[in-house]
């Protein structure tokens, strides 16, 4: 016997469906039953050059080969009324919104002391601030139907940390908190709200070594992490086998799955007459080392071959 994850005609919005990670989640809810709004601009991974409408329409294919339903939103997640004309779009052909992912994203690298101001600004607008408008946008359907889900996808690279990616990485890490402020504040309506962070071969194709054998084996079981294997815990954190599961964060690496913790006091240290710096030099220090984190990467932490 096969669970009912309740999907079935409910309607979701995936951004940065036209190809990759957000391309697999679509597909993945499209089996489920769902019906998709694929919303991408079809630019560069940099978010640079003329739009195209190829790599959405190509998805709404790829959907439609499934038996699925599926239109097409090119509005710019970055841009308030141009999220807000997405979210409408949804209501006005399907009469209802369920689910929201924020998957769209634009990747503008480089070590933080050459890091320009636009490519700061840009990767923020699309990550961040692209995830507020779309979960603000949605709020109000959601709010009157007293039901509704957000993922949003977060990253080790924020979590955790990596070189080059201060934009990136400050991005996701927000995610967490608008998250979190999203469960809070939308719990009375019956709204969850959770982040993932996913694992697949395309980020890592130019940094992974293959010359003697044994570092061939491994890259083609890197490989095996292909974008759509984490769009199964997206679905299944948007369905209603999920009631209850807020507020969370998790990963998703080819078979592996993993709940993070979160940000919570480790240690403390009191000083009845008060803290001055001498003091804290001298007796909070060596109390609170003990509990300081590394300065990893997030190779670092997952250190492991995908399993």
């Amino acid at each position: 016997m096969t669970l009912d994850l309740g999907l079935e005609g409910k309607v979701v919005i995936v951004t940065g469906a036209g190809g990759g990670i957000g391309r697999g989640i679509a597909l993945e809810f499209a089996r489920a039953g769902a019906r998709v709004v694929i919303n991408d601009i079809g630019v560069s991974l940099g978010g640079d050059g003329e739009r195209s409408a190829a790599p959405a329409e190509e998805t709404r294919s790829m959907i439609e080969a499934l038996g699925g339903e599926a239109i097409i939103s090119s509005e710019s997640v970055s841009e308030w009324a141009a999220a807000r004309r997405t979210v409408e779009m949804a209501m006005d052909r399907f009469g209802r919104l369920d689910v929201v992912v924020n998957n769209a994203g634009i990747l503008r690298d480089a070590i933080f002391h050459k890091m320009e101001p636009e490519d700061w600004q840009a990767v923020i607008n699309v990550h961040l601030n692209g995830s507020f408008y779309m979960s603000r946008a949605a709020a109000e359907p959601f709010r009157a139907q007293r039901s509704g889900a957000f993922v949003h996808m977060t990253s080790t690279s924020g979590l955790i940390g990596n070189f080059g990616q201060a934009n990136y990485s400050a991005a996701k890490m927000g995610l967490i908190g608008l998250s979190k402020s999203i469960a809070l504040d939308m719990a009375r309506f019956g709204v969850r709200s959770n982040c993932v962070a996913p694992f697949a071969w395309s980020r890592m194709t130019n940094s992974i070594p293959a010359k003697s054998p044994e570092e061939h084996a491994r890259v083609e079981r890197l490989k095996q992490m292909t974008p759509e294997t984490n769009a199964p815990l997206v679905v299944f954190l948007a369905s209603d086998a999920a009631e209850g599961v807020t507020a969370q964060i998790f990963a998703s690496r080819l078979n592996e799955l993993f709940l993070f913790s979160q940000t919570r006091p480790i240690r403390s240290v009191h000083c009845a007459e008060g803290w001055t710096p001498e003091r804290i030099a001298e007796r909070a220090l060596p109390a609170l080392r003990t509990g300081f984190a590394e300065a990893e990467r997030s190779g670092d932490v997952f250190s492991w071959d995908p399993v």
